[in-house]
């Protein structure tokens, strides 16, 4: 079965961020469609740790350390960027400042419950940040995953059985197999990769799926 690569992956996402938009990145996987965004596509980046306009990941040897995202990795700023207190960057995220936030997630449940924060593991470290925040604050909130874990069961749930840290939040879901809305009808497959069936799809997730 072929997947998307991640750079693949963060590639989809940046299709469907359109010009003008308010967009937060959230640490790890999300952080990689800021360098697939087109340059002639003016689309502001936001991070929980006051930054807004943000670019792509600068070149080898160009890193300035005193200009990093909220995962400390470090980003460029576009011209008429700017950085802000932290306070200030939660009242954009808590405040419905933000079209869209793209975040990672454990799991994601049937109604777009999301749970990105623990696994509650023994040895986990928790790490929730600003994703409750995003979630919420968001008009629309991406999530951008792997379909199956590592021991193969999907990250697509019927209930999420990891601490959630939004209800009802997430509208889409977009995988190494495929696109997904979350509807009040149920899950809606939008578009799957590299020719990838329906059925198979469906069977990979083990939920209800809509054509």
């Amino acid at each position: 079965m072929q997947k998307l690569n991640r750079d693949q992956m963060a590639a989809r996402v940046a299709r469907d961020i359109p010009e003008g938009a308010y967009v937060n990145l959230g640490i790890g996987l999300p952080t990689l469609v800021a360098n697939h965004l087109p340059r002639e596509r003016e689309v502001f980046l936001h991070s929980e740790n006051g930054l807004l306009g943000m670019g792509p990941a600068p070149a080898a040897g160009d890193e300035d350390f005193d200009l990093i995202n909220a995962g400390k990795q470090p980003v460029t700023l576009l011209a008429g960027g700017a950085f802000f207190h932290h306070a200030d960057s939660f009242a954009m995220m808590r405040g419905g400042h933000l079209d869209i936030c793209v975040l990672g997630a454990f799991q994601v449940s049937v109604r777009g419950d999301l749970a990105n924060w623990h696994t509650g593991a023994p040895d986990a470290i928790p790490a929730v940040g600003g994703a409750m925040d995003l979630a919420i604050g968001a008009k629309r909130t991406f999530v951008m995953m792997e379909h199956l874990t590592k021991a193969g069961e999907s990250k697509i749930v019927a209930d999420c059985s990891y601490p959630l840290t939004g209800v009802a939040c997430v509208s889409r879901i977009y995988t190494d197999l495929a696109v997904i809305d979350v509807t009040a009808a149920g899950l809606k497959v939008v578009e799957t990769f590299h020719g990838l069936p329906f059925d198979e799809l469906q069977r990979l997730s083990g939920v209800p799926l809509i054509a």
